[in-house]
């Protein structure tokens, strides 16, 4: 068995055709997020984690913010490259969770689906959680939305 762990943070952009992805979902009447991708912090931070307990290194090893090819880049294809290559690694997801950390948007109504559509794509269950900041740094002033994530993964057999 193993365990990885992985965090990611992107700021609130000032773009407002930005869509709002979290968890595969996108999220209406929200500001999306900054980044190379589309920033899905969520997915991001299970992408590490997975990349993490495989020994792979981390998301920017694989799909690195400097390359054209990744620009704007679904994290549902990340999501599915990353699952692929730990399965190459020999390993497969027992399950993961993860957290989002937001103030707002108020994300409950929307878990249940991210939960769907992370699951689907890695093979095994993935939870989704979300707390806030509490208004502390920046997260807490909505100037970002952060994610983290743990996996446990076991080698196939």
């Amino acid at each position: 068995m193993r365990i990885g762990h992985g965090i990611d943070v992107h700021r609130v952009s000032d773009d407002a055709s930005r869509s709002l992805w979290l968890g595969l979902v996108a999220i209406p009447d929200a500001p999306g997020l900054v980044g190379h991708s589309d920033a899905d912090v969520a997915t991001h931070a299970l992408c590490d984690a997975l990349l993490g307990a495989a020994n792979l290194g981390d998301l920017g090893r694989h799909f690195p913010d400097t390359e054209p090819e990744f620009e704007g880049a679904s994290s549902r294809r990340l999501l599915v490259e990353t699952v692929a290559l730990v399965a190459a690694a020999g390993l497969v997801t027992i399950s993961a969770d993860v957290t989002i950390i937001a103030e707002r948007p108020k994300l409950s109504s929307y878990m249940p689906r991210m939960s769907d559509e992370l699951s689907a794509v890695v093979g095994a269950l993935v939870t989704v959680k979300a707390t806030t900041a509490e208004g502390l740094g920046a997260l807490g002033r909505v100037e970002g939305i952060g994610a983290s994530a743990v996996a446990l993964l076991e080698e196939i057999r």
